[in-house]
């Protein structure tokens, strides 16, 4: 089971939500090749708070199915809570692991991983292998993920500049790769699967006021492991509070990757 750093909250919840608006929009062609359609049965792994979840679940309509597996019990309820909130009815969500979800071996057409490998180092490619083991004879994998050390921005207050580098530096610690974007195609590969596309670009967009970004929701952890101090948190949190009454927004450069890998019909 994954030692997940990011505490759920309503911020972090926020920007779950704020991130599947954005993927609906902007990979719709994406999802259209991965098989998120009308109709298609789709696993949603380390579905997280159940934002993503339910944007597909409106997608492949009630003729589709969307289940969502996290580890973390408390995402699950938040995800479910989702569910019920959307009036989706072709929608649920479950406990497991992303290397051993429990779900049927080829049971699906689509299985996607949103966010997920870059905080489980070490098990990249038994979570893919994994995922490519979901889905049916021809089916797709679809992986999205970021690569951080890229991430750059304009007009970031220089105390939040560097909570991003100390969150770098921690994720690094526990064996993470911050770089995961730039191996999604290799991990496709790995699982046995063919490459239908992988793509990277950069979202260009002002941080809005209110929202906090991953390495605020894994806080608590970095001080535990001591890479940060209450003290530098609470300067930190200041900051925020302070750029959340600023009119001029930081302009961020956020760099991510989408990858579709088709299994193979026949295997020889």
């Amino acid at each position: 089971m994954s030692d997940y750093a990011l505490r759920l909250s309503e911020p972090e919840v926020l920007r779950y939500r704020m991130m599947a608006a954005k993927a609906r929009e902007t990979e719709s062609e994406q999802w259209a090749l991965a098989g998120i359609a009308p109709g298609a049965r789709v696993a949603d792994v380390g579905c997280g708070p159940g934002a993503a979840l339910v944007a597909m679940a409106e997608v492949v309509g009630p003729d589709g199915s969307v289940v969502g597996v996290d580890a973390d019990p408390g995402a699950i309820k938040l995800a479910n809570d989702m569910i019920a909130a959307s009036g989706v009815a072709n929608a649920t969500a479950r406990v497991g692991p992303a290397d051993d979800t429990g779900l049927e071996p080829g049971g699906v057409d689509v299985a996607v991983m949103r966010h997920v490998l870059a905080h489980n180092g070490g098990r990249e490619q038994a979570i893919v292998d994994h995922l490519a083991s979901l889905v049916r004879p021809g089916g797709r994998v679809y992986l999205v993920d970021a690569e951080l050390t890229a991430m750059r921005s304009v007009g970031l207050p220089p105390e939040l500049q560097e909570l991003s580098d100390r969150y770098l530096a921690y994720q690094s610690s526990r064996g993470n790769d911050m770089q995961i974007g730039l191996r999604l195609g290799q991990l496709l590969a790995g699982a046995g699967l063919e490459l239908l596309a992988y793509r990277g670009e950069y979202a260009i967009l002002p941080a809005p006021p209110g929202m906090r970004p991953p390495p605020w929701a894994a806080r608590a952890a970095m001080v535990a492991a001591g890479f940060a101090t209450e003290d530098e948190v609470a300067a930190w949190g200041t900051a925020f509070e302070t750029l959340d009454a600023c009119p001029d927004r930081p302009t961020l450069f956020l760099p991510g990757f989408t990858a579709v890998g088709r299994r193979p019909h026949h295997v020889g």
